[in-house]
């Protein structure tokens, strides 16, 4: 192939990659995918119980934002919080104690330890898996499980509004996407551009078709019929499961339950991430392990991510009206998000500054790997 066919074929490849992904990878560019609409539909004569399970490891920074809003909880059924703490060293479980002391009121916590843990866990699912057993030995084990992040804030209606989203579209799991914080510089830049990804990864419209393959969860709020965990054996199916939002929506799928994910209006977290460092280890730690930990896969996924984020603007900035076209659809897609987040709509040209920066987080996931690091997560390391 000489230069001149060189030069049209490459960003005329681009560009119809991204008119496929426009208009056939599931609209994963709109943000209208929220939880699903409960009007006109009867509030239950009686609503169910719900045990909220909080895994928390060294979660004193957040817990004075997110703990007092589980508590505070509108929700007509019975319900109650169990925090695991998973073997903090910063106060987490006296600070959430105090915390229920100041909630006078509020839903009934329970604090627990997750125990020493058995080889084969990662430490979030062992401390889960306390948790949810706690719940399943009551006298009168809950109805849903509420699985949510020491770092999530929720509105008072929270609850109410998942569990009757649940009832109505006869869910097993119903899962919100948080809206991460943005406010320094560079969660603006990396933040809005994650969920983008997630969500061209996995487009919640195929998520949340019965019969499509897709399957995911956020596992920041994630609500699960009791009766669908224990079919689909949660947690211990998942166990060792380092993205384990998306392995959790798997596993109920394939256990036949329904699931529901979408973008959240009132969930929110409220962990900072103060300079690239943070942010580059929350992506990088699970990068390599989205790809199965496959040097193929990843030779693919560098390939491609270079072919439809960094080849248009290279190419339109050299003149080429085809690199400008697909440069231009792509800044439309990333819109939505932008809007969704609350940013300026002219950042949006900048998404392929931000893809550079995901494919080097990607790339230093597997070198992280093959030296022995593996994910690493508040000072453990999992394979």
């Amino acid at each position: 192939m000489n230069a001149p066919t060189w030069i049209t074929a490459v960003p005329l490849v681009s560009l119809a990659a991204w008119v496929w992904l426009l208009l056939w990878q599931g609209f994963f560019w709109r943000t209208d995918v929220r939880l699903p609409a409960v009007r006109g539909e009867p509030e239950p004569a009686r609503w169910p119980s719900v045990a909220v399970v909080v895994p928390a490891r060294d979660e004193a920074q957040v817990l004075p934002e997110s703990l007092p809003s589980l508590l505070a909880q509108d929700y007509p059924g019975d319900a109650w919080v169990l925090l695991v703490d998973d073997g903090s060293t910063d106060g987490t479980a006296a600070l959430a104690r105090s915390l229920a002391e100041r909630t006078p009121g509020g839903l009934p916590l329970t604090v627990l330890d997750a125990g020493e843990r058995e080889p084969g866990w990662t430490g979030k699912l062992w401390a889960v898996r306390r948790g949810v057993a706690h719940a399943r030995a009551s006298a009168e084990p809950p109805a849903f499980l509420l699985l949510t992040d020491a770092d999530i804030a929720h509105a008072p209606d929270s609850l109410r509004r998942l569990v009757h989203g649940a009832l109505a579209g006869r869910l097993d799991l119903v899962s919100q996407m948080a809206r991460l914080r943005v406010r320094t510089g560079w969660e603006r830049m990396i933040v809005p551009a994650f969920v983008y990804f997630f969500a061209q990864l996995y487009p919640f419209r195929w998520v949340n078709k019965p019969s499509a393959r897709t399957a995911a969860a956020a596992g920041g709020c994630a609500l699960l019929r009791t009766q669908a965990a224990e079919r689909a054996r949660i947690p211990e199916s998942i166990k060792d499961a380092v993205i384990d939002d998306v392995t959790l929506g798997r596993a109920v799928k394939r256990a036949g339950g329904r699931i529901w994910l979408g973008l959240a209006d009132g969930v929110h977290s409220v962990r900072p991430y103060v300079g690239l460092g943070p942010l580059w280890r929350m992506v990088s730690r699970s990068a390599y392990a989205q790809l199965l930990n496959n040097p193929l896969l990843l030779a693919a996924t560098v390939l491609g991510l270079a072919l439809v984020y960094l080849v248009p603007p290279v190419w339109a900035c050299a003149g080429s009206p085809v690199g400008g076209a697909a440069w231009l659809v792509m800044t439309l897609t990333y819109v939505p998000m932008l809007r969704y987040y609350g940013r300026p709509l002219w950042t949006a040209p900048l998404l392929p500054v931000t893809a550079a920066l995901y494919l080097a987080m990607t790339v230093d996931s597997a070198v992280q790997h093959y030296r022995g690091r593996g994910a690493a997560w508040k000072g453990r390391t999992y394979s």
